[in-house]
């Protein structure tokens, strides 16, 4: 950009002349989120138009192996040969990924198209023409960057489908998936899936330690300016700022999503023989109130459509977390649960008054991702209007975000005995482990405070070290009432009116 100076000079015959003199401006615009964020703007304003679908048939048809046996071939790594921090990789389009996603690089305050080329990737055993790969774009991009070792860059981000990513810290594996945004989930009216449609990812330097990425949103009845700042490591942090437009008003709008699966666990035995103890990628939803309470649901995979609720105002922050982290609880050398992340959402600034969602659908196997959690805004401003909401998500090991106190470690569910005879009631037992019950002397008297709604009554709670972890175990008898309803449980640890635990709240599924 330059700036034009005026200047006038009395020549000898008293003309005036005009000279111009151009120096460059010391302010170059420079892409920002406020580019995205006009861009999201204005695409409100007109009427919604589906990606147009480009892949031929020979792409379409392609069967799941088929498809990953296109891969990018890692010596063509973008920035690699610049040997900078960090380096993309992209996916090719096929099977569902029918529309190509615009991908450009911001480098010298300047964005430009990263171009597709078919000569990137091996196709392996797919036979596919040169007219196949005509007119073709990127699926979505991956990045690599070293956080397990210094010798070799990880590939530890993934934007794929949709307005999906997944991260993961040192150590980890893949298991659940944010979103940009989820709209009227698990509403009659049908589910609708915003797309990022277009990325701009700035260069890093030679000493980034973070890398940013700027995406815009769009569907049906919203759209949006995303600023991603990533910053990989032990725990990899991806801090989001978003400004979204509503086209016209939605049921649900559903902030900062998560996705998961959960398959069965300690408090749900698996319908068929499993070799495996547990099958999930979460095994419970934690959320932490404004006031400070720190409430705890273990995962169900329910016989219906089961959605509940947590009403809260300006929460600290909530996530669908993997707690137990012991490989013998799964003993799956191939998936590697006891390795896949936590994902925790932390505001930033105040979020007002809303919910916390979650939704848990029924499943019958592992490859299907049946766990939502996401923010519900109690108001929302007219179409046109701008929604600002601002948060970090950490990806890493669930101890990292626990209760400072306590925190339940299990929760086991089986048959209710009466004289050493099942009847027809409900055992469940709750451990509990942390700091606050560590310190505690060995007579202390702990006990329960439990309850339960309409549908369910407590006939017992007993509660009693848990010698062989150090903490406590709480149990407690339950009858159910009408075995047609779920059962809505509450409890926590206290001693002499003081709390010594997070709230364990339960869902005990209709039968």
């Amino acid at each position: 950009m330059f700036r034009s100076l005026f200047t006038f000079v009395r020549a000898p015959q008293r003309i005036a002349v005009l000279v111009f003199s151009f120096i460059p401006c010391v302010h170059a615009l420079a892409f920002d989120f406020n580019d995205v964020a006009k861009k999201a703007k204005q695409l409100a304003t007109t009427s919604y138009k589906a990606p147009p679908k480009n892949i031929p048939k020979a792409l379409e048809n392609l069967s799941y192996a088929q498809y990953h046996d296109i891969q990018f071939k890692q010596d063509s790594a973008y920035w690699r040969s610049a040997k900078l921090p960090f380096q993309l990789s992209f996916f090719h389009q096929g099977r569902q990924y029918d529309s190509a996603v615009r991908i450009n690089e911001i480098s010298n305050n300047r964005a430009r198209p990263i171009p597709f080329d078919p000569k990137a990737f091996n196709y392996g055993g797919n036979k596919l023409s040169a007219q196949d790969l005509k007119h073709l774009g990127f699926a979505g991009f991956r990045v690599h960057y070293a956080i397990n070792t210094p010798k070799s860059k990880d590939e530890f981000l993934v934007f794929l489908g949709a307005s999906y990513l997944r991260a993961v810290g040192k150590g980890q594996v893949y298991g659940l998936s944010a979103r940009g945004l989820a709209i009227d989930t698990a509403l009659n009216s049908g589910e609708e899936f915003p797309r990022f449609v277009e990325f701009w990812i700035e260069r890093p330097t030679a000493n980034s330690k973070q890398l940013t990425i700027y995406a815009l949103l769009d569907s049906r009845r919203v759209t949006g300016a995303y600023r991603f700042i990533v910053r990989p490591g032990e725990q990899t942090v991806t801090e989001v700022k978003s400004q979204l437009y509503l086209r016209e008003n939605v049921s649900k709008l559903g902030v900062a999503p998560l996705t998961s699966m959960y398959l069965f666990g300690e408090n749900q035995r698996p319908t068929s023989d499993d070799y495996r103890p547990e099958v999930h990628d979460s095994d419970g939803l934690s959320v932490q109130s404004g006031t400070g309470e720190w409430i705890w649901r273990p995962l169900v995979n329910p016989k219906r459509l089961l959605v509940t609720s947590y009403s809260l105002s300006n929460p600290s922050g909530f996530g669908l977390m993997q707690r137990d982290e012991r490989h013998s609880s799964y003993e799956d050398l191939a998936a590697r649960y006891e390795a896949r992340p936590s994902a925790w959402v932390e505001p930033i600034g105040k979020w007002g008054s809303g919910r916390v969602e979650l939704v848990q659908i029924p499943t019958p196997d592992e490859t299907n991702d049946n766990i939502v959690a996401y923010w519900v805004p109690d108001q929302l401003p007219k179409p046109g209007e701008p929604i600002n909401i601002d948060y970090r998500v950490y990806w890493n090991k669930s101890l990292q975000q626990r209760p400072p106190l306590s925190w339940v470690t299990q929760t086991r569910r089986g048959h209710g005995y009466t004289n050493n005879k099942a009847d027809d009631s409900i055992s469940l037992l709750i451990d509990f482990d942390g700091p606050a019950l560590k310190k505690l002397p060995p007579n202390t008297k702990i006990d329960i405070r439990a309850s339960s709604d309409a549908n369910g009554e407590i006939l017992e709670s007993v509660t009693s070290r848990n010698e062989v972890s150090g903490g406590w175990r709480a149990a407690l008898k339950v009858k159910r009432i009408d075995d047609k309803k779920p059962i809505e449980l509450r409890g926590f640890l206290y001693s002499n009116n003081t709390t010594l635990s997070e709230t364990w709240s339960y869902i005990l599924p209709a039968d």
